[in-house]
C-alpha cells in the first residue's frame, strides 16, 4: 500500500510511518495542511491517513479537496475530536472511516487495509484473475495452484496491474506508486522493465499467460490475452 500520514504531531506520525513501513507499504507524510494540499494534488494514494487539525488549515478541506479534483484516494480521518458533527461531515464530503484517538496502530491497520481492499478489489481477500489466484492476506500467489515467489516490488506491481487491468498506466506512475515521491530523483525508469520482465517470467514458467502489454509510447497494460 501507498500511504500519506497528514499529522502535525511528530511522535505520532513517526510512530504510524514506522509501524507501515515496517508491514512493506510505502509512506510519505506531510505535517501541515500546505504540505499535505501540495502532495494530494501531485501523487495518488491508497489511502491518506489525515488529521484534522493541521497548522495552516482543516483536513476537512483535504477531502474537499480530493473529492472535487475526481481523485479517488482512499481517506482516513484520524483526529481527537470525538464530535458526531465533526464525523458526519467528514464522511458526507467523501472520507471513508473516522478513528478516534488515542488508537491502537493495528486497529489503524486494519482499517485502512479494508479501505483500500474495498476500493480496490471490492472487500475480496482473495483475488482471482483467470490462472492467477492472489491471497492478500498470506500475500502468496498461486497460477495454476503452484506457489509463484515474487519479491516485495514485484508483487506491489502484479497487484498494481490487476487494479487497473484493461487500463494503460505509464511508466512514471508505476515508479511513483511503488518508490513513493522519492523517485523524481531517478534518471530513469529502466528498472520497470527488469520488475516486468521477471514478472512475465515467472508467471509463464507456472504454466501462466503473459498479460503485460506495452503500450509503447505510453507505458503497460494488463489485460486479457
Amino acid at each position: 500500500m501507498k500511504i500519506l500520514i497528514v499529522e502535525d504531531e511528530s511522535g505520532l506520525r513517526d510512530s504510524i510511518e514506522a509501524y507501515f513501513t515496517g508491514g512493506d507499504s510505502i509512506c510519505e507524510t506531510a505535517s501541515d495542511f500546505s504540505s499535505a494540499l501540495a502532495k494530494v494534488s501531485i501523487y495518488r494514494y491508497d489511502c491518506v491517513i489525515l488529521d484534522l487539525t493541521l497548522p495552516k488549515g482543516n483536513g476537512l478541506d483535504i477531502v474537499k479537496h480530493l473529492k472535487d479534483s475526481g481523485h479517488n484516494d482512499g481517506v482516513l480521518i484520524i483526529s481527537a475530536k470525538n464530535s458526531l458533527d465533526d464525523r458526519l461531515t467528514g464522511l458526507d464530503l467523501g472520507a471513508d472511516d473516522y478513528l478516534t484517538k488515542p488508537f491502537h496502530l493495528s486497529e489503524l491497520k486494519s482499517r485502512v487495509t479494508a479501505i483500500v481492499r474495498r476500493r480496490s478489489f471490492n472487500g475480496n481477500t482473495n483475488l482471482k484473475f483467470n490462472e492467477i489466484d492472489i491471497d492478500l492476506a498470506a500475500k502468496t500467489v498461486k497460477v495454476n495452484d503452484t506457489v509463484i515467489k515474487f519479491t516485495r516490488k514485484e508483487y506491489a506491481l502484479l497487484l498494481y496491474f490487476i487494479a487497473n487491468k484493461g487500463k494503460v498506466v505509464s511508466k512514471s506512475a508505476i515508479a511513483e506508486h511503488l518508490w513513493g515521491d522519492s523517485i523524481d530523483i531517478a534518471d530513469n525508469f529502466d528498472f520497470i522493465y527488469s520488475h516486468i520482465k521477471n514478472i512475465r517470467k515467472k508467471l509463464v514458467e507456472a504454466g501462466g499467460n503473459d498479460y503485460i502489454q506495452a503500450a509503447y509510447g505510453m507505458g503497460y497494460k494488463f489485460t486479457e490475452v
